[in-house]
């Protein structure tokens, strides 16, 4: 009868390990899925970040001619605004954030549109445009922050101004 109840315990023991064990490695499983989680949202919110500020490097760069470039304002909202002749006609590209979205609008001078009217570039958290003088433009996104001047203003930018520079 003794060696019975011996026998019971040990079982009862080796289930309590064998649960204890069982609930840890749920317990990291579920760990390690949380930071794999937080880590994929971070690189992805990094991604994005830099393909916007790519991208608006890109436009400042191929329509930096004679200052056209210049921080404006569409529908009550800030955005980057450049304007082109076509055929003796002005037409104006706008960017600007509207509703969580990163928009690109291309139209005719002159025309009453609505933010919605753009073209969705891509889903973004927010951005600013900001100024900084010698023709410099600074765009933020999240925490990034892009420091871009105009090839057309180089000559009068201070000697130290080199390139875009990407701040963080």
């Amino acid at each position: 009868m003794n060696r019975v109840g011996k026998h019971r315990i040990d079982t009862i023991f080796v289930l309590i390990i064998f649960c204890i064990f069982a609930v840890s490695v749920l317990m990291v499983l579920m760990l390690g899925a949380s930071i794999y989680q937080n880590m994929t949202e971070i690189s992805r919110e990094n991604q994005e970040e830099r393909t916007v500020l790519s991208y608006i490097r890109t436009k400042i760069r191929n329509n930096d001619e004679n200052w056209r470039i210049y921080i404006g304002e569409f529908a009550g909202l800030p955005a980057l605004v450049y304007d082109e002749e076509f055929d003796g006609r002005q037409f104006r590209t706008v960017i600007y954030h509207y509703n969580g979205w990163l928009y690109e609008l291309f139209t005719e001078v002159g025309l009453e549109l609505f933010p919605t009217d753009g073209k969705q570039i891509m889903e973004l958290g927010g951005i600013s445009f900001e100024e900084c003088g010698y023709g410099m433009i600074r765009v933020t996104s999240g925490p990034k922050s892009l420091m871009i001047y105009q090839r057309t203003s180089a000559q009068d930018a201070p000697d130290s101004m080199g390139e875009a520079v990407t701040l963080e």
